[in-house]
């Protein structure tokens, strides 16, 4: 049985008119266009749906019954070419977002913010997973973005410099760091430093190792299977310190204070598959680089930071 879409609007149009030619005049097609659907249609079905007259046509009990599922399934199908339409401009559908675990970016809260209110029939999923795990996530297809911190490499991915954090040092409230108004890398390249195994700990040390070689120091670091709560008591009990980017300074620990690390700032970026094209997931890359313009300096002074290394 082979029943088209044009049969079954043609076969409403004619119940409710009345009449193959009324019904022609409304959809605007020949009236012997009309007749011939509705024939092949019972052709298909096996059996006649109207009953012919000189004043036009009247469905019989056939007719009756196929009328009532033939409004339900063209109701189905225009639902589905609706909704279909508005995903593909981006009005609604899904955006799959990874982040690391309790990064809580003011860059990427106002941005996913800004996003809600601009599109509230899209909806946010969130991964939570190492960096590593993101970038293969973005790959495989299974989230549409992800926000990192850091400087890394991911082949085949496309990658835009959004923001940058600035690094803060958390320490014992003890500290004698805590007296100095400016703290710079030459006061702590002696520093006992401890950072954690999951991200962003490897980052970190990477970081440090980096920054402190221009110095000709190599940072002690220990690492240590915990989360950021258990870190902090570390830290708390002063025999080390840690580095924090801008965003977790937010939250308070028992016998932490933070200081800010000179001018230091590390690269927030975006990731995402250019052979992605979720329309929705498109609509939130155009707004974070609109996002990203809002914050010139931070970016400029980040850009020129890293051609001075590069030189």
């Amino acid at each position: 049985m082979q029943i088209e879409v044009r049969h079954l609007r043609y076969m409403i149009a004619a119940a409710e008119h009345g009449s193959f030619r009324r019904a022609a005049a409304a959809l605007g097609v020949e009236s012997s266009a009309v007749s011939r659907r509705i024939r092949d249609l019972e052709d298909s079905v096996g059996a006649s749906l109207f009953s012919r007259y000189a004043g036009g046509v009247r469905l019989n009990e056939a007719g009756e019954r196929f009328l009532h599922h033939a409004r339900q399934a063209l109701g189905q199908i225009d639902a589905a070419g609706n909704h279909a339409a508005t995903i593909g401009r981006g009005e609604s559908g899904t955006v799959r977002i990874g982040i690391l675990d309790s990064f809580a970016s003011t860059f990427v809260t106002e941005l996913l913010q800004g996003y809600d209110t601009r599109h509230p029939g899209i909806r946010l999923d969130y991964v939570e997973k190492e960096p590593a795990g993101l970038i293969a996530a973005i790959r495989q297809r299974q989230i549409d973005i992800a926000f990192l911190i850091g400087i890394f490499e991911a082949p085949g991915c496309e990658i835009a410099q959004l923001w940058n954090e600035r690094v803060y040092i958390a320490m014992a409230e003890a500290d004698d760091l805590t007296r100095l108004e400016a703290i710079g890398w030459p006061d702590i390249k002696d520093r006992r430093f401890v950072v954690t195994e999951v991200a962003p700990g490897p980052q970190i040390t990477d970081y440090l190792r980096l920054r402190l070689a221009m110095l000709g120091a190599s940072p002690i670091v220990e690492r240590q299977a915990v989360y950021r709560d258990t870190l902090m008591q570390i830290v708390a009990g002063g025999q080390q310190v840690t580095l924090v980017i801008e965003s977790y300074t937010a939250m308070s620990f028992p016998g932490v204070v933070y200081r800010r690390l000179g001018n230091e700032v590390i690269p927030l970026c975006a990731v995402w598959s250019p052979a992605n094209e979720n329309p929705a997931f498109r609509r939130l890359l155009s707004l974070a680089k609109a996002f990203s313009k809002k914050y010139p300096a931070r970016l400029a002074k980040a850009d020129g930071e890293k051609a001075v290394r590069e030189d």
